[in-house]
């Protein structure tokens, strides 16, 4: 019976422990960035809010309406700001972690997948905040019926913008999750360009779902994930199915 090519004999406390490690090491990335960056919480959120700030009415600004709301709505940002500097350190760790139990073509395919799921994340979130932010935030800014003062809760703001940010950067995540599907033989290219229909209207549903109720940020949502869709088909055309039999002959090759 073939085994991965690293694999050695551990009893399972050895590999629990090593998973301790690892997830210690990881926590203590985040709690040493989160230190460092304390200081520069309302530094950091004024700099995330601005997309909303410089398009609110004259005279109009953002407003805190709990009493601690000044101080945890910036260190919740700081929190997010800290987890997501060091998640290339996190997922080295994971990597760490399950790489000795691949096989040598699996890692082989699995390291440029694993380096563009991390930089497709960061797009996704840089493509909320430079192109959806402004859009979406100024078509609120601007629909106010006359006599309402729009003057947007910092805390409320928070959680619609991380909500829109993590969403986009999930999205991104489409072509990896197209590659893997057809790389392990669970669908084929074929099969997908035939789904077409349905993955356009899935993605509108999504986009409602996980977007504010209005229909531009729904658009703006689905169509990335559309596009993102046909992006990873057309990489899948290059990509060759998982064979079963490649692991035998790594793990013959290893003796």
């Amino acid at each position: 019976m073939s085994e991965p090519i690293d694999s050695q004999a551990m009893p399972l406390v050895a590999h629990l422990t090593e998973l301790r490690s690892r997830l210690l090491r990881a926590v203590l990335a985040v709690g040493l960035i989160l230190c460092s960056l304390l200081y520069f919480s309302n530094d950091i959120y004024s700099f995330f809010s601005e997309p909303l700030r410089r398009l609110l009415p004259a005279g109009s600004t953002m407003i805190a309406t709990e009493v601690a709301s000044t101080f945890f709505a910036p260190f919740k940002l700081t929190l997010v700001a800290s987890l997501l500097i060091s998640m290339p350190y996190i997922l080295y760790q994971i990597w760490s972690f399950i790489a000795p139990g691949l096989y040598r073509h699996e890692r082989r395919f699995a390291i440029p997948l694993f380096v563009s799921s991390i930089l497709l994340f960061y797009l996704g979130m840089a493509f909320a905040y430079y192109i959806t932010f402004p859009l979406v935030f100024g078509f609120f800014a601007h629909t106010a019926p006359e006599g309402v003062a729009y003057t947007p809760d910092i805390t409320k703001f928070l959680d619609v913008a991380l909500k829109m940010l993590f969403a986009f950067g999930f999205i991104f995540e489409i072509p990896i999750a197209t590659v893997l599907l057809v790389w392990s033989g669970i669908t084929t290219v074929d099969a997908l360009a035939k789904k077409r229909p349905y993955v356009i209207v899935g993605c509108f549903v999504v986009g409602a779902l996980l977007s504010p109720p209005d229909v531009l940020s729904q658009t703006l949502m689905a169509l990335p994930m559309w596009l993102l869709f046909e992006a990873g088909v057309f990489f899948c055309r290059f990509i060759k199915r998982r064979d079963p039999n490649r692991a035998e002959a790594d793990a013959d090759d290893a003796d």
